[in-house]
């Protein structure tokens, strides 16, 4: 009840039934093989039935878990405007609620997708800069800013998922171009893993050298352990894969260049990709100095700025 009572008014009392209704469900688990088949063999009419229902369910159950935040993090500006975000988009799925799967309905409701889509694309530098204002006010206590640790994990992980769920339903039954042809939605089930690797680097390193003027240079090992004269490949999205690998890369090339100055030359950052029977290993080596113990526990707090 603590929640509806802070939502009424926050969201009105519409909007905070609606809220506690789909927070009571728990989101659909989809395994990407899920993702592979249906984006083969279904129908948009079915994707829609499937898609205003969970995407209400993933936004309320996310709202009500920013609704109870620390009330210092709820009024500071970006946060405000992330819960606002949220609220709008929640509201404007409300209207597909009881819609039947027409093709004009259907179309409607893919428009509304891309323009939630472009709403909610700089939610996580938004949600940082609710943090350092948090900080530069009056700062938080170690329990609430454990509360946020655990949120942001959650969060950040919610958004994926919604914006999967969005982009999978759009490029297989909307107007969304797939990357190639063999892609099922965002899927490809023979993702170039060392393609992806290497375009990932290759872009590092042209802010590296923007940034730095210099750049370490990739040193790549493959090994296939499944099938050794051909090269690895696995079902994944490439975007997720190349995101991961750009953001290391960037790290891994900024402690290289720092550690050794811009006027030495730089030891490569080596790169080992093994594909086993069960699973794909990428190990990324540079030698940038390590991370100092006394920050490791803390590496990946939120709330830490290094």
């Amino acid at each position: 009840m603590l929640f509806t009572r802070r939502c009424l008014g926050l969201f009105g009392s519409k909007i905070a039934k609606k809220l506690e209704h789909y927070s009571q469900f728990q989101p659909s688990s989809l395994t990407i093989q899920q993702y592979l088949d249906f984006g083969r063999n279904g129908t948009a009419q079915t994707s829609f039935m499937f898609l205003k229902k969970e995407l209400l369910v993933r936004l309320a159950n996310i709202m009500q878990e920013i609704n109870l935040l620390p009330p210092k993090l709820l009024i500071m500006p970006s946060a405000k405007l992330v819960s606002e975000w949220y609220r709008q988009s929640f509201e404007e799925l409300l209207n597909f609620e009881h819609a039947d799967p027409s093709f004009d309905m259907i179309t409607k409701f893919n428009d509304q997708l891309q323009i939630i889509l472009k709403r909610h694309s700089h939610v996580v530098e938004t949600m940082a800069e609710g943090l350092i204002e948090l900080k530069e006010s009056d700062g938080v206590d170690i329990a609430s800013e454990r509360g946020i640790q655990y949120f942001l994990d959650r969060f950040y992980l919610n958004r994926i998922s919604i914006r999967m769920l969005q982009n999978q339903h759009l490029v297989v039954f909307g107007s969304v171009l797939p990357e190639s042809p063999r892609h099922v939605g965002c899927i490809d089930p023979a993702c170039d893993v060392e393609s992806v690797v290497t375009d990932a680097f290759e872009n590092a390193r042209f802010l590296c050298d923007r940034y730095y003027l210099t750049s370490p240079s990739l040193k790549l090992h493959c090994f296939n352990s499944v099938s050794p004269d051909k090269r690895i490949t696995v079902v994944a999205v490439p975007a997720h894969l190349y995101h991961i690998m750009f953001e290391l890369f960037k790290n891994s090339m900024r402690a290289t260049v720092e550690f050794h100055g811009v006027d030495e030359d730089l030891p490569p950052v080596e790169v080992l990709v093994v594909k086993g029977h069960e699973d794909l290993t990428i190990k990324i080596k540079d030698r940038g100095g390590g991370v100092s113990r006394t920050i490791l526990e803390r590496l990946f707090n939120y709330m830490i700025r290094y």
